[in-house]
């Protein structure tokens, strides 16, 4: 249903009943002669305005991701933190998952005697694996237990101990795989 209304005589009529100069009525006349328009509106059902909605949403501009920004090593630590968090986390508890449905299965003899029947390289890969994402979130950690501290947080500490942290992570991933 379109319906049409005149849209702007409201507040110059009212302007002009509560300040009765000759000079305001003038002004109110030209206004309302002047500023007149009409517009049509129409009634929507709530389903046709999510539409709408979702329309304007898809012709907004998006928000940048961070893959258009220059890598810098706060943020990759960042996301490398997070990610051996999680893959840390995974293995404790699929572990001890296996471990609680399979306990002859999964217990120390049996992991030993699997992972002495393996291939040297398989064992220094796995043991790479293992090293490094540890490591890497115990090192972190201790970075941000000093930035919790209050300690390191300009920009040059923040880069020096992100660097320091990534020598420290090499260093003791070579040392437990090698060694």
């Amino acid at each position: 249903m379109l319906s049409t209304r005149a849209v702007g005589l409201g507040p110059s009529l009212r302007q002009a009943a509560f300040r009765p100069t000759r000079a305001q009525a003038l002004k109110s006349v030209v206004r309302t002669s002047i500023a007149k328009r009409t517009i049509q509106t129409e009634r929507l059902k709530p389903t046709d305005a999510i539409d709408i909605l979702n329309k304007q949403r898809l012709s907004r501009p998006s928000s940048p991701h961070f893959t258009i920004y220059q890598p810098q090593l706060t943020w990759l630590g960042s996301i490398f933190n997070r990610a051996t968090g999680v893959a840390l986390s995974a293995l404790l508890y699929g572990f001890s998952l296996a471990y609680l449905f399979a306990p002859t299965t999964f217990d120390s003899a049996h992991v030993i005697e699997f992972v002495q029947g393996l291939p040297d390289a398989v064992k220094y890969g796995g043991k790479f694996l293992l090293s490094l994402p540890f490591t890497f979130h115990s090192f972190n950690g201790l970075r941000h237990l000093a930035w919790d501290s209050g300690r390191f947080l300009t920009v040059k500490s923040a880069y020096s101990t992100g660097y320091a942290v990534i020598g420290a992570t090499a260093l003791s991933t070579l040392y437990l795989t090698f060694f």
